[in-house]
């Protein structure tokens, strides 16, 4: 059966394996996994254990599409012929008129023509880091002999670009990406893959406070919105930004995809190397462990009580500023691992990089709530790029670059939106 809802009703869900754990042929700065002790170093997961991740994953879902990330650590350390045999397994398996959807989560430093042809002629979807420009990629994305990775990585994307494959690129917001968001997005919109996610770096210090390399939340809201200006003003028609498409989807009256913008989580769980499913990508650690494939069912694991509860209390934990927030609706109180800091009010909980958010919304949606009126009223969309531009040129009509910006912010307005305006 599928995974359920506290109503009973039936939900899908996405496995995130991690085939090699924690295990890694980089050295992140920012890495979150690769010393978790809770997956023991070497070793990739045994074939008893991929066929029962398979078959476990396969008899609970609500089908007909069956999804797999594949994700780590480095998950390509698992070997090519480990996905051969988890496809030939999902193959022999599936009902009748059902499909899996793989997605490989790299980071595209072992990525070669037998690779490509396999993930090619298997349809994978492909995720591959790269933080944006060459500088800041190679201090914080070192291999693991402390190696330069950034022109090896970008040649790999285009090498999977020549076997057919536009992979996602998932770019981290740390503090030196924040500080050219700008060009970090048109180097990364260059590479022609058509879609980009960017993740800020959100590291705790035992005090409560953002540790190194982290993103602030007033330069993550600048660098979002430096990034939306760009995009929403050149290039609509050119990418797709993850969180800009969730938020016209959700404005739109949709439900998000990621969980972290979602009411509710709990419905991605981890499944470790040794068959041990975890609560979340983030909460791989022994009290979100919620027992073994091996043992015990599938279903059994991702239904249970404890973790209902986990999802739900992405709800049941918000603040009282989040729940009189207006953009509450948009951003759900944020990712429950960065609810570590003060609301306004002093309450214990809140989403680390609640300003920035508010920033980019405060800024993004009333233009996306344009952009969209004009798409329903037939506007094709290079007139409505058109449109706006000359909307947004008007509105700052007359104001010199020293004068107190529009925006009601309190700087100047060559510090602010000067920069944005098309």
């Amino acid at each position: 059966m599928p995974m359920s809802s506290p109503s009973g009703v039936r939900r899908p869900f996405v496995v995130m394996a991690k085939p090699a754990g924690s295990a890694c042929n980089m050295r992140c700065a920012y890495c979150y996994y690769l010393h978790n002790p809770a997956s023991s170093p070497g070793g990739v997961m045994s074939p008893e254990t991929l066929e029962s991740l398979i078959r476990t994953t396969i008899a609970a879902s609500p089908g007909p599409v069956v999804s797999f990330v594949w994700h780590g650590g480095e998950p390509m350390l698992a070997g090519l012929d480990f996905y051969r045999e988890a496809v030939r397994l999902q193959k022999q398996m599936l009902p009748e008129g059902w499909e899996c959807w793989n997605n490989l989560q790299t980071n595209g430093l072992a990525l070669d023509d037998a690779w490509c042809c396999f993930l090619a002629g298997e349809h994978f979807d492909v995720g591959v880091s790269l933080d944006g420009t060459a500088p800041v990629h190679d201090a914080f994305r070192p291999d693991a002999a402390g190696h330069a990775t950034y022109d090896r990585i970008a040649a790999n994307i285009r090498l999977l670009q020549s076997h057919g494959i536009q992979p996602d690129l998932l770019c981290t917001v740390n503090a030196q990406t924040a500080e050219n968001g700008r060009l970090v997005y048109s180097t990364l919109r260059d590479l022609g893959t058509g879609w980009i996610q960017f993740i800020p770096v959100v590291i705790r210090n035992p005090d409560g406070t953002l540790a190194e390399p982290s993103v602030s939340p007033r330069a993550y809201g600048e660098f979002l919105k430096d990034v939306f200006a760009q995009w929403f003003y050149h290039d609509l028609d050119k990418a797709e930004i993850q969180l800009f498409s969730e938020t016209a989807r959700m404005l739109s009256g949709g439900e998000a995809s990621l969980c972290w913008l979602r009411e509710t989580c709990g419905d991605a769980p981890v499944v470790e190397k040794d068959g041990s499913v975890y609560a979340c990508d983030h909460f791989v650690r022994a009290e979100y462990r919620r027992g073994s494939l091996l043992d015990t069912p599938f279903e059994q694991l991702i239904n249970s009580p404890e973790q209902m509860a986990f999802g739900q209390q992405k709800k049941d934990g918000l603040t009282a500023a989040c729940r009189n927030c207006p953009w509450l609706s948009l951003c759900h109180g944020g990712c429950p691992k960065d609810r570590f800091a003060l609301s306004p009010d002093g309450e214990a909980g809140q989403y680390a990089l609640c300003e920035g958010l508010k920033m980019y919304f405060d800024y993004a949606v009333p233009r996306l709530r344009r952009a969209m009126a004009l798409s329903a009223q037939g506007t094709d969309r290079s007139r409505v790029m058109q449109l706006l531009i000359q909307e947004e040129r008007k509105q700052f009509q007359g104001v010199s670059r020293n004068d107190p910006c529009p925006c009601g912010c309190g700087k100047k307005f060559k510090q602010c939106c000067q920069k944005r305006v098309p």
